[in-house]
């Protein structure tokens, strides 16, 4: 159970007033779940994100994983990122290793562990080639692998696919849906993209700015759709998927212009 109280993030500059990003929120999470968050840019879903990551700590408020208060960063949650932030003079195999190699994991152990996750990203093949020799699509696959490796409860990703072309985008989208429907982790992903979010989420929560909150959530049927028929293009194409995702959009605009309703 990932649970958040109440949690509040104020930014205090060196001079000026200190900045209001995120204002009560709250929300529990279950093993299972694909919970994804979604709004525009500013509203405070890469702070939330940080919050629970332990990369930030809120002002007021608290988070707790299994009822153990998040002090920081820990193995048992995994991050993926933006931007794939692998090390270039690190070969793919390498790079997915690296956390293992921190936590002490024997040489062969945490060998086996990496070769397995890279299986699951569908890169066995590319196992000791230069990250630098990779498309974008295949360094956030590594990525991917690498905050598998530690085997975290919850998968934290911070608009990963958003620098990837269209057919990138829905192919790594597809393989994280993989990942859930085969495991019992909690997944809680970032994204400004409407549909990428409705296609994802069991749960979908819309953010608004000034400061960010939740005001929007709703239970979402694609994610389980798609692992139980697994035809991404026919759930796009569905009318009842394109009627929610024009209904997201509006929702979308309207609370990054203040509203509420």
């Amino acid at each position: 159970m990932l649970e958040i109280e109440q949690v509040t993030v104020e930014y205090q500059p060196r001079h000026g007033p200190a900045t209001l990003a995120l204002q009560d929120i709250s929300l529990k999470v279950v093993p299972g779940e694909f919970v994804v968050v979604l709004g525009a840019s500013g509203c405070g879903k890469t702070t939330l994100l940080n919050t629970v990551a332990g990369f930030l700590a809120p002002t007021r408020g608290a988070i707790r994983l299994d009822g153990n208060l998040v002090q920081g960063p820990g193995r048992e949650r995994g991050v993926v990122f933006q931007r794939h932030a692998l090390m270039p003079w690190l070969d793919v195999l390498g790079n997915v290793e690296f956390g293992l190699r921190l936590q002490h994991v024997p040489r062969d152990a945490r060998r086996q562990i990496a070769l397995e996750c890279l299986h699951q990203v569908g890169l066995t093949q590319a196992a000791h080639r230069p990250v630098y020799e990779l498309s974008g699509g295949m360094q956030q696959r590594v990525g991917l692998a690498r905050a598998l490796a530690t085997a975290p409860a919850v998968m934290l990703l911070d608009e990963p696919l958003g620098a990837l072309d269209a057919f990138t985008r829905e192919a790594l989208q597809i393989t994280l849906l993989e990942l859930w429907r085969d495991s019992t982790r909690i997944f809680v992903f970032i994204t400004h993209d409407v549909e990428e979010a409705l296609f994802l989420s069991t749960r979908l929560l819309i953010m608004a700015p000034g400061p960010g909150r939740v005001i929007h959530e709703f239970d979402v049927p694609f994610s389980r759709r798609f692992a139980a028929q697994g035809n991404a293009r026919a759930i796009k194409a569905a009318p009842d998927f394109i009627a929610m995702r024009e209904r997201m959009l509006d929702l979308v605009r309207h609370s990054a212009a203040g509203g509420l309703q």
